[in-house]
């Protein structure tokens, strides 16, 4: 009896051991998940709404006087595949790649005056539906280079997106620019 009770105690002693130490692997991996995964989870927290995903996108491509905005990041929120379709003049629209609409912008804030001044783009209201898997954000927008005589120009932005492995990316985007003849839509007035 005395050595089957010392055998016994001797077999609880080696499963809370094991027990312990499984414990404090788990509190280890999840202290280095903790501490290791924020900047992941942080650039994909944006682009967990389509709302999210289009507000970061707006909120990338403002900058101030003397700064680059982080084309990297600008980049992640497109499909490779994307497609972007910008007003160009009152008569013509371009069509850009992911990549293209990314280089248009990087010559864009280039430029002297907008490196000397920033860039400000700003969503004013928006109108979205998501259904499962996609969504259409309508956006109206005011767009400026602080510090000019030039007033805020109004824009809108059509976007198309879809949800694809856990987190939101922009497929298309069109855009608009509003006129005496062709006023804002009426689902983005006040």
């Amino acid at each position: 009896m005395n050595d089957s009770r010392k055998r016994t105690a001797a077999v609880r002693a080696v499963w809370l051991c094991l027990l312990s130490l499984c414990l404090l692997s788990l509190c280890l991996l999840s202290l280095c998940l903790l501490f290791l995964a924020p900047s992941a989870m942080a650039e994909d927290a944006p682009a967990s709404t389509a709302d999210g995903a289009v507000t970061e996108l707006y909120r990338l491509v403002t900058f101030d006087a003397g700064t680059t905005p982080d084309w990297d990041r600008v980049r992640a929120l497109f499909l490779d595949e994307a497609v972007v379709v910008l007003r160009t003049s009152r008569e013509a629209t371009t069509v850009f790649s992911a990549d293209g609409f990314v280089d248009d912008f990087v010559k864009f804030a280039g430029r002297e005056d907008v490196q000397a001044s920033g860039f400000v783009e700003r969503i004013v209201r928006r109108k979205s539906m998501v259904f499962g898997d996609m969504a259409h954000v309508l956006v109206l927008y005011e767009a400026e280079i602080p510090g000019t005589d030039r007033p805020p120009q109004q824009g809108v932005d059509s976007f198309e997106l879809i949800r694809k492995d856990g987190r939101w990316w922009i497929a298309a985007i069109l855009n608009e620019i509003p006129t005496p003849e062709r006023p804002v839509p009426r689902e983005l007035q006040e």
